[in-house]
């Protein structure tokens, strides 16, 4: 009897450690987020079920026009592009055929036939190299140098010359391409890619500027950004292409494709300076307190303290002016440059072609979405990243 009592009173001890439960499926799961983001309150209902209604009524009907009785190309290696138009006509989808026939001066403008493969290269080594600057291992003064390296050999490369300002060394095995005849993908990402990589600096040292207390450097920054944010892109690339060869000397002339580069890259660092000052305004005022009394001189400080948390607060900011400037790369063709949608445009003209504007606008909205997507999940992944170190626990 008192074993018993023993057993009944004494304390029990697991020796075996018991799984913990699963969390209702109320708070988490698939059911659970459906209920919290689709379904949390009556507006979000309506806005659910409105946009459920307007999928299942817009989608299916969009497929079986864009891909199910669509036009793909020619039906047999003989069948002649007259065909093909008689076919998408008589289809009752989309007519791909456009791009299949207009692929070439889409992707690469008037640049010479055979010669393709350069500006592959060069479109090759600029989005090789964006790809790099992603990784924080590149980040350091090689990454700048690589920069320079890469810009200049994809210039040479599609040119044929080594531009060097009125001087230019040919290259062995490569006929010269004039600037004129550059166009398609390979000009949108080249006035682009270049446009924000030396805006950039650019812009970083006017908002430093406009915040100087040197008051004639603070008034001239001002008035840069406030003159250029004053007007539209088309104005100064017009002022670029058409005004400025006024005031040079007779028989000087520059590129007008370095025209408009030139025009994009000023352009886009008034805006992105603005983007910065305002990352600048947000660091609390004890880090510059804390950075001079360390007895850290004006740069240093700007160097490893203030901008780095400047930038940081910034990359949402920053990679919505980046994509701005990608896609405003389009209007270069009021300047006589055919992009990647002035290419469209021109393969429009053709008029056996020119009824299938949609299929053109189409694949060339879908070419910008590639990119601008590929941009604005890379800014969430790196804000995620860089705010690591600073998130509250």
């Amino acid at each position: 009897m008192a074993d018993i009592q023993g057993a009944l009173t004494a304390p029990f001890v697991a020796t075996q450690e018991i799984p913990a439960s699963p969390p209702p499926g109320s708070t988490t799961g698939p059911i659970a987020w459906v209920r919290h983001n689709l379904f949390s309150t009556w507006y979000n209902i309506v806005l659910t079920v409105l946009i459920a209604y307007l999928a299942i009524t817009l989608i299916p009907p969009f497929i079986q026009w864009a891909l199910i009785d669509a036009v793909w190309g020619p039906a047999t290696p003989d069948q002649t592009p007259q065909e093909v138009v008689n076919a998408c006509r008589a289809a009752a989808g989309a007519c791909w055929g456009f791009v299949n026939e207009k692929y070439r001066l889409i992707f690469f403008g008037l640049y010479p036939f055979g010669e393709e493969w350069r500006p592959i290269i060069a479109m090759l080594m600029l989005i090789g190299l964006a790809v790099a600057s992603t990784m924080r291992r590149f980040w350091g003064k090689r990454l700048i140098v690589a920069w320079v390296v890469v810009i200049v050999a994809a210039i040479s490369l599609m040119y044929g010359a080594v531009p060097l300002g009125f001087f230019e060394i040919p290259i062995p095995g490569l006929s010269l391409v004039e600037t004129r005849n550059w166009g398609g993908l390979p000009l949108t990402l080249g006035l682009s890619m270049i446009g924000m990589a030396l805006a950039f600096p650019l812009s970083v040292l006017l908002a430093l500027g406009r915040r100087s207390n040197m008051p004639a450097i603070r008034t001239l920054c001002v008035t840069y950004i406030e003159l250029i944010r004053g007007v539209p892109l088309i104005t100064v690339l017009f002022m670029a292409s058409v005004m400025f060869p006024l005031f040079l000397p007779e028989g000087w002339n520059f590129n007008y494709l370095l025209r408009a580069q030139v025009a994009i890259i000023l352009f886009t660092a008034a805006y992105l300076a603005e983007v910065v000052r305002g990352g600048l305004q947000a660091i609390p005022k004890g880090q510059f307190e804390a950075a001079d009394s360390l007895g850290l001189g004006y740069w240093q400080k700007q160097r490893m303290i203030i901008l780095p948390q400047a930038l940081r607060v910034s990359i949402p900011a920053l990679v919505n002016t980046f994509i701005g400037s990608f896609m405003d790369t389009t209007l270069v063709i009021m300047v006589s440059l055919f992009d990647l949608l002035g290419a469209a445009r021109l393969g429009l003209s053709d008029p056996i072609w020119g009824p299938f504007y949609k299929e053109a606008y189409l694949f060339v909205a879908l070419l910008f979405f590639v990119f601008c997507f590929a941009m604005s999940r890379y800014s969430q992944r790196l804000e995620t990243y860089l705010n690591r170190g600073t998130r509250r626990r």
